[in-house]
């Protein structure tokens, strides 16, 4: 009944193994030069290849011996880097910095109708101002969960939103339009800062040093396979030396009976 146990258990083992590889029985036999039929008998517990053939079986899975005989599940999982794709929490990102930013027109709006209704003015330039204040919020949000290449085009706007709001706030001056001139130089300042922002973020370093470590998870975990199968070539080899040693040692006693 034990003979029947370890071999249904080498069979499933061998089983799963060929499944994971996407293998048929022909294909498998064709690498081992036995047939198909005794590949099907090996995975069914029916019958075992030798120790030699199992050795060679589990250096071409990957795997141990021990693992080839045990009943624990087999862990199948590949090492492949998982592909990146988009942030799934970008939209609720993107959705409380439009809250935050919807907040300051929720109070501009509050104190425009207040201010209308008290003094019966018209104070539009709180929208107007509304524009940076919004531009100065959304660095705030881009600059912990942004992407870098947005915040050039947030700092432009804000640039030219702010002097456009001095302007009409002091438009009874004559001339004072020169004022835009101030974000000639401004503007070329944001185009040589996003020039250098262009280098890779912290979370481009991290992401390329978590791929690094992943293409170094196969050599190191192939070092160690080759170290698994130098000790099972080992454990092998010992067991035949015991073996040999214990039949002559059989043999002697035999003859010293005679």
């Amino acid at each position: 009944m034990e003979n029947q146990d370890i071999n249904t258990i080498i069979g499933q083992n061998l089983l799963k193994l060929r499944r994971n590889k996407k293998l048929t029985q022909l294909e498998l036999a064709e690498k081992f030069n036995y047939s198909d039929k005794s590949i099907s008998k090996w995975e069914k517990g029916e019958s075992l290849p030798s120790v030699d053939v199992l050795y060679q079986l589990a250096k071409f899975y990957g795997v141990t011996l021990d693992t080839l005989t045990s009943e624990e599940e087999l862990n199948l999982t590949t090492n492949e880097p998982k592909p990146v794709g988009r942030d799934k929490s970008f939209p609720t990102k993107l959705i409380i910095s439009l809250l935050a930013v919807s907040a300051v027109w929720i109070a501009a709006t509050i104190w425009f109708i207040t201010y209308k209704l008290t003094n019966g003015g018209t104070p539009y330039m709180l929208f107007l101002w509304s524009v940076p204040i919004s531009c100065v919020l959304l660095i705030i949000f881009n600059s912990i969960w942004g992407k870098r290449e947005w915040l050039f085009w947030i700092v432009s706007v804000l640039l030219w939103t702010i002097l456009a709001c001095v302007h009409i706030q002091l438009i009874e001056y004559n001339n004072f339009w020169i004022i835009y001139f101030i974000g000639i130089p401004l503007q070329i300042a944001v185009i040589l800062w996003g020039a250098l922002m262009k280098g890779p973020s912290k979370k481009q370093k991290n992401k390329s040093a978590k791929e690094d470590s992943l293409k170094e998870k196969p050599v190191k975990e192939k070092r160690n396979k080759k170290s698994k199968h130098l000790n099972d070539e080992q454990n092998i080899n010992e067991t035949k030396l015991s073996a040999e040693q214990n039949s002559n040692e059989n043999s002697n006693i035999l003859y010293k009976d005679l």
